[in-house]
C-alpha cells in the first residue's frame, strides 16, 4: 500500500505539468475565468507587484458591485483553438463571453490585447469609456497587465461603481498556481507518509529477522 501511494503521488506531480498544455488545446482563458477573475498568459513574466496590483483592482471592483473578469492576451498561442482571433479583441470578447457565461448570467468582461480592448456587458457608459482607453504601451504581457490596471477603475467609475484608491493591494496570481501549490503540498504529504510507512515496514522486518536469528541461536 505504501509503495502504491508513493507511485500515485509521484504520478500526480508528473501529470500536473501537462495541465497548462492540455488546457491550451481549447480556450485557455475560458478554462481559467470560469473560477478566477484574471487570466494571465501561460509562461508570461509579469512582475509579481504588477500581478498583485491588477488582482487588487479587480477585487475592489467586485466589492463595488462591478465583478469584471479580465483576459490578457499577448500572443495567438494564448487563444488555444482560436488563434485567428488574435488582434481582434472585440470579436474574441464575444467568443469568450459565450464560453464563460451560463444560466443567464452575463459576465462583465474585459479583454486586453496589444492592439486594444474588447468588452462585454459593461453598459453604455462603460462601453464608451472602453473605447476611449489608450492602447497598451507594448504587446508584452506586463504592459497588458498595466493597461488593465488603468482600465478597470475607469470602467467601474463609468458604470457608476467607483472603487476608490487601492490602499492594500492583495491577491494571488491566479487559480492555476494556487491549485498547483495545493496539489504539490498534498502530494508531498502523501510521499512523506509513504516513506515513513516503508521505513516502519523495513524496521519491523529487520526486528523480525533479528528475533528469528536469536531463536535459532
Amino acid at each position: 500500500m505504501a509503495v502504491r501511494a508513493l507511485v500515485v503521488a509521484l504520478t500526480t506531480i508528473a501529470l500536473w505539468g501537462s495541465v497548462p498544455a492540455a488546457l491550451s488545446d481549447g480556450d485557455p482563458a475560458s478554462d481559467v475565468l470560469i473560477g478566477e477573475s484574471v487570466f494571465y498568459p501561460y509562461g508570461s513574466k509579469i512582475p509579481p507587484a504588477v500581478q498583485t496590483r491588477l488582482n487588487a483592482e479587480v477585487s475592489a471592483a467586485s466589492r463595488a458591485h462591478f465583478p469584471i473578469k479580465v483576459a490578457l492576451i499577448a500572443a495567438p498561442a494564448d487563444l488555444g483553438a482560436v488563434p485567428t482571433l488574435f488582434g481582434k479583441p472585440q470579436r474574441y470578447a464575444a467568443f469568450l463571453d459565450q464560453e464563460i457565461s451560463f444560466a443567464d448570467i452575463e459576465r462583465l468582461l474585459l479583454v486586453v490585447m496589444p492592439g486594444g480592448y474588447g468588452v462585454q456587458h459593461l453598459g453604455g457608459a462603460a462601453q464608451a469609456a472602453a473605447a476611449s482607453l489608450g492602447k497598451p504601451s507594448s504587446g508584452h504581457a506586463d504592459d497588458l497587465a498595466r493597461a488593465a490596471i488603468v482600465a478597470v477603475p475607469k470602467l467601474a467609475a463609468a458604470a457608476g461603481h467607483p472603487i476608490g484608491a487601492i490602499t492594500g493591494a492583495s491577491g494571488a496570481r491566479g487559480g492555476s498556481n494556487a491549485l498547483k501549490a495545493i496539489v504539490l503540498a498534498v502530494s508531498a504529504t502523501v510521499i512523506a507518509g509513504a516513506l515513513f510507512t516503508l521505513r516502519a515496514v523495513r524496521v519491523r522486518r529487520y526486528a523480525s529477522r533479528g528475533n528469528e536469528r536469536r531463536g535459532h541461536g
